[in-house]
């Protein structure tokens, strides 16, 4: 594509994809190939020396991966991308050139439950460590900061609760620190919220959400905004320091806004190796085309039923952003204009037993551990996805014994609203 300013529905359907030049095809191809032919001993040498650009091995780079990565960086207004076998392999990708044993990350407790259990216990067994902290107060960060700390991490909507972090003020405290802010964009996506706008430094997906949008394929993706300085006070020495596999090669001083993205690849990947397969790419590539328009009706739908179940005599509370009585509504009018999402909880009157029985009761919701699917999905949080976490920490992350979370589809909103009617009324008698 030229260089143009195209629109957001535009570029979902164009970036990083083209005819491709050898036999025309429109849709971008599979490349489902391990590895590629070099020219000569020459070029095989300068690839491996990252003297030149190009493919050697789908484990660090492959053709359809690099179209869904352009594609990602676009979308987000980034400099360059990665992708990834999960959403989970995405967060330790997106961390592994900042840490070290001993390092320190500084991160929100309002995070999925998957992404917490890392924090608090995978983490350390790399010598990392997690100090947790109430995003809803900003300055919580800044009294966490100590001369370790090499990140902060957060979501811009959070899982489950469609928690809103105010991530300007976030991003300036980073900056202060001298170190880069992290954003899990899943659910927001880049068409409701771009937080590299705000000041981000880089963004984390689980591209199985909402990119891809069907719930057929496994991803996830770091994006890289090119606007860290990778040399500031010394702390990133992988980044901005020799790097012995490729004879003290400097990736800043190399590779200047795209450091960050280029030992991702030839370092991050080649090492951890969480390649994305491209098959799921792909599928992924084909989700995107439609991601604007599934947004439009994930958010439209999402309202309606919050507004629903805000009156309904079985519910406790909603905890949904666009409804103006809820506390991160300003918060949601600033990042997430175009709607607040639809993933949101709601508690029931009658607690864990109740939500049981809610999720049992259900015809056309799903009861199943995903999110941003176009079909509508239920699930109990404390008795599945956070399960794992202490009664304390459960409810600090919005998942207590009474907690449902839906992520509603894209299915005409009369439907799901009277599938949760007829699920209520058989859990409650209400």
């Amino acid at each position: 594509m030229s260089d143009k300013s195209y629109g957001f529905e535009t570029l979902s359907v164009h970036a990083g994809a083209a005819p491709d030049p050898t036999t025309g095809a429109r849709a971008q191809p599979i490349y489902q190939t391990t590895a590629y032919v070099f020219e000569d001993a020459d070029h095989a040498a300068a690839l491996f020396n990252l003297q030149t650009v190009g493919f050697i091995y789908s484990r660090l780079t492959n053709p359809t991966n690099a179209a869904l990565e352009t594609r990602l960086a676009t979308l987000e207004g980034g400099r360059g991308c990665t992708v990834t076998s999960s959403g989970h392999a995405a967060q330790v990708l997106g961390l592994f050139p900042l840490m070290s044993p001993g390092a320190e990350i500084v991160a929100s407790s309002r995070l999925y439950g998957g992404s917490l259990q890392q924090m608090r216990n995978t983490y350390p067994k790399f010598g990392w460590k997690a100090e947790i902290v109430d995003a809803d107060e900003p300055e919580n960060f800044k009294r966490a900061v100590t001369a370790n700390t090499k990140a902060f991490f957060i979501e811009s909507l959070a899982n489950p609760g469609g928690v809103i972090s105010d991530i300007e003020a976030i991003a300036r405290i980073a900056e202060s620190a001298g170190v880069p802010l992290l954003v899990d964009n899943t659910l927001a996506t880049p068409w409701l919220c771009k937080p590299i706008d705000y000041g981000a430094t880089l963004i984390v997906h689980s591209t199985t959400k909402f990119l891809s949008g069907n719930g057929t394929s496994m991803g996830g993706a770091v994006v890289d905004s090119g606007k860290f300085d990778w040399a500031t006070g010394g702390k990133f020495p992988s980044l901005a320091g020799p790097e012995p596999a490729y004879h003290g090669l400097n990736f800043f001083e190399t590779f200047g806004d795209m450091a960050y993205t280029f030992h991702s690849h030839a370092v991050g990947l080649r090492d951890l190796g969480p390649s994305q397969a491209p098959f799921n790419a792909w599928l992924t590539m084909l989700g995107i085309e439609t991601l604007g328009l599934r947004m439009e009706r994930h958010c439209a739908n999402a309202q309606k039923v919050a507004e629903y179940l805000a009156r309904h005599p079985a519910v406790a509370w909603v905890n949904y952003a666009g409804l103006p009585s809820n506390k991160y509504h300003a918060l949601a009018k600033k990042y997430l204009p175009k709607g607040a999402g639809s993933i949101f909880t709601f508690g029931v009157k009658g607690g864990y037993d109740v939500g049981v029985k809610v999720v049992d009761s259900v015809e056309l919701f799903s009861h199943l551990a995903n999110i941003g699917d176009a079909k509508s999905l239920i699930i109990h949080p404390a008795s599945t996805t956070h399960r794992q976490l202490p009664d304390e920490q459960r409810i600090a992350a919005g998942a207590g014994p009474d907690v449902l979370r839906l992520s509603i589809g894209i299915e005409t909103v009369d439907d799901i609203i009277a599938d949760l009617e007829q699920a209520l009324a058989k859990a409650t008698g209400k």
